[in-house]
C-alpha cells in the first residue's frame, strides 16, 4: 500500500506565508502605503483580510493567526482561492458571521 504525500504546507510555514503574503501586498507604487510598502492604515501588528460577497476589508491583529477558530478560516480560503493572488488574503465567509466570528476570539 503506497503512502500518500501530503502537498499541505506545516501550520507554522502556512503562518509565515500569509504574513509574508500580506506584508507584500503594498509593494506596488501607490498613495496610501510608506516608502516600505506598507499600507498607511494598517497599524503594526494588524493585516488586511477581505470578506464576503463584496470583499470588504477588514484589519485584523496578527495574534488572530493563532486561534484555530481563525486557522479554519484560512484553511477555507486556502481551499477556495489559494494564497496566490492579486487581491489579498480572502476569506470565504460572509461579513456579518466574519465580524461576529473575531469579535468573539479578540
Amino acid at each position: 500500500m503506497a503512502h500518500k504525500k501530503s502537498h499541505k504546507l506545516p501550520q507554522p510555514a502556512v503562518l509565515k506565508q500569509i504574513l509574508r503574503r500580506c506584508s507584500s501586498l503594498g509593494r506596488r507604487p501607490n498613495n496610501g502605503f510608506d516608502e516600505g510598502g506598507l499600507p498607511l492604515d494598517v497599524p503594526k501588528g494588524h493585516f488586511a483580510v477581505y470578506v464576503g460577497e463584496n470583499r470588504a476589508r477588514h484589519i485584523v491583529p496578527i495574534s488572530l493567526l493563532t486561534r484555530p477558530e481563525f486557522q479554519c478560516l484560512l484553511r477555507r480560503a486556502e481551499e477556495e482561492f489559494g494564497f496566490d493572488h492579486d487581491m489579498g488574503l480572502t476569506i470565504p465567509c460572509e461579513e456579518v458571521v466574519f465580524r461576529s466570528l473575531t469579535s468573539m476570539i479578540r
